[in-house]
């Protein structure tokens, strides 16, 4: 049996990236310019967010999973740069909101690391 935390996070995965298919605008809105394809990218980065969602849910993958989670949230680092930066991308969310998600991301990445060789 896993500890209920990291049933939560495998969760917050799971709906994470089952949201980009619900609402792939929003997610494309704020796609840097440089990513080529971003309706293709947000599909993709969905699934891959549901796939690390599951495999830390798994004592067998769980290890496997940390470790997508961790380079996902890296990567997504440059889209909450981004939304810093580019006014049409910030969804009309507060500054300071946008600031904290950049710490927000360390401690999730910190969150992860805690189911390594549990």
């Amino acid at each position: 049996m896993l500890p209920w935390h990291q049933y939560l996070l495998g969760l917050v995965f799971i709906i994470a990236g089952a949201n980009h298919f619900r609402t792939p605008k929003i997610y494309e809105r704020i796609m840097p310019l440089y990513i080529p394809s971003p309706s293709f990218m947000v599909l993709l980065s969905g699934i891959t967010e549901m796939i690390a969602g599951f495999l830390i849910l798994n004592p067998q993958t769980q290890t496997i999973g940390v470790w997508a989670i961790i380079g996902q949230l890296v990567v997504f680092l440059t889209v909450h740069v981004y939304m810093l930066q580019e006014k049409e991308a910030s969804l009309q969310l507060p500054k300071w909101f946008l600031v904290l998600r950049i710490p927000l991301q360390f401690g999730m990445m910190y969150w992860a690391s805690q189911y390594i060789d549990v």
